[in-house]
């Protein structure tokens, strides 16, 4: 493996995740010389403990469900429980097939792959293995893990973050889960579905508090009808051991007891002891800062991924890491619209949004300037079919493009490309009525939601 002084790669990445991955295949493609250090196993979080295992153990749940709910449909099924070890057995089944494939990729684009924990040296090289790589240009992309609060110690046996989650060799009897967020209400809804007692402990007002509020109480009203608890507006105090299991105590004095507490605040950067400091890279509270082409302030030296502040998204990842590599080989780039990026959260229903809020709207053009349309999943036929209830809701600025598509029900993951297309080549509603939608279909709902609003309805009310 050439990796020594002797050899200058044009490209020396620091992380094998999303955004580094994506970085090392489309440099290599734009014939960059490329080398792509990990210490762990290419994938970073998403393949290994994000996106995938988490998606895995909620089509489990989902499985699960609709054993418990054939009966409606006139199937008779019976459900008898859930083996965890085959459930663990699927979801590392889906990993280790992506991992591969992976692999083969990078290995197939001729990237110079090395294993080991590597840290900044200079502006231009990074020390791993006892070795220098030197580089035209080095990119950070050492992503993140999960976080905690002061005083809460995740220990890995009744505490526990997102991490252990996914290799819980059992369903709790009853979880507290701390955090509304996205990875929050997804293992409460996978963890309700495998038949756990839930209860969601968010400080803020909703859950899932970065999507619009109407969102948030399609999913509260879901949540509730589904069993799963939870507790908005108080922030935690404590936790502490019982005699079989935690109990967590809130701002307020409330308490709730349960075997385990996940919690699942967030994720916080890789980015301590790693020599960025030394480097002189400029950093905010652990992250590396960056501007609109993920350059920092070393001209020699870019980051990308869950190490910068930006959206923590695996496809965000994706598309900073190959804007990177693409600036290096000398294309013209175009910066990263973070408010055009979909986002989805998997739980049952789904939560699936691009665009800006009904809320940011008002305040970039005013309360007046801004129209909002619901249209209910009930007038939609497949939904009916699925026995699936919630809402698209448009947020256009008055007779203007479409600035946000908001989405709340089952399988609403699947309807945001449309949606991205919608608001990434500003489309007024009228021109989307035009736009035929197979029927019957889920994506028929967003046809039917622009036909509303360019004043139109065919299955709604005016």
């Amino acid at each position: 493996m050439a990796n020594d002084a002797s050899t200058v790669f044009d490209l020396v990445i620091l992380g094998g995740g999303s955004g580094g991955y994506a970085a090392a295949l489309r440099g290599a493609q734009l014939g960059l010389d490329v080398a792509l250090i990990e210490k762990n196993k290419l994938g970073g979080t998403c393949l290994h403990n994000g996106c995938i295992p988490t998606k895995a153990l909620l089509h489990a749940g989902e499985i699960a469900d609709q054993a418990r709910e054939a009966d409606q449909f006139g199937v008779k099924a019976t459900f008898e429980g859930i083996d965890m070890a085959a459930v663990h057995k699927y979801k590392d089944d889906v990993i280790s097939g992506l991992y591969k494939g992976l692999q083969g990729l990078v290995a197939s684009r001729k990237v110079t792959y090395i294993e080991g924990e590597g840290k900044l040296s200079s502006p231009t090289s990074v020390d791993v293995n006892g070795q220098r790589v030197q580089g035209r240009h080095v990119l950070l992309a050492t992503g993140s893990v999960p976080k905690s609060l002061p005083g809460l110690e995740i220990d890995g046996n009744r505490i526990i973050s997102s991490d252990h989650g996914l290799t819980l060799d059992r369903v709790p009897k009853s979880a507290i889960i701390l955090g509304g967020g996205v990875i929050g209400v997804e293992f409460a809804s996978a963890w309700k579905s495998f038949g756990s007692d839930v209860t969601v402990v968010e400080g803020l007002k909703h859950l899932v508090p970065v999507e619009d509020e109407n969102s948030s109480k399609l999913l509260e009203r879901a949540f509730r009808k589904r069993g799963i608890k939870f507790n908005l507006g108080t922030f935690f105090e404590k936790a502490e051991y019982t005699q079989d299991g935690v109990r967590v105590t809130l701002a307020d004095g409330k308490t709730f007891e349960a075997e385990v507490l996940l919690v699942a605040i967030g994720r916080g950067p890789v980015s301590q002891g790693l020599g960025y400091e030394e480097q002189g890279v400029a950093m905010d509270r652990g992250y590396v800062l960056v501007d609109e082409y993920m350059q920092t302030n070393v001209p020699t030296i870019s980051a990308v991924g869950d190490l910068v502040p930006t959206l923590q998204l695996a496809h965000v990842g994706f598309a900073e890491g190959m804007l990177v590599a693409e600036r290096l080989a000398g294309l013209k780039t175009v910066p990263v619209d973070y408010d055009g990026v979909p986002k989805v959260t998997y739980c049952h229903p789904e939560v699936a949004s691009v665009g800006i809020t009904e809320a940011k709207a008002k305040e970039i053009y005013g309360a007046d300037k801004v129209v909002a349309l619901k249209y209910n999943l009930a007038g939609n036929g497949k939904s009916k079919i699925l026995k699936t209830a919630g809402e698209i809701k448009l947020v256009q600025v008055k007779d203007g493009a479409v600035v946000g598509v908001h989405m709340v029900g089952d399988r609403m993951g699947e309807q945001v490309g449309e949606a991205q297309l919608i608001y990434n080549w500003e489309a007024l509603p009228a021109e989307v009525a035009q736009l035929i939608h197979a029927h019957p279909t889920q994506n028929e709902a967003l046809g039917e939601a622009h036909l509303a609003l360019a004043g139109k309805p065919l299955h709604s009310h005016d």
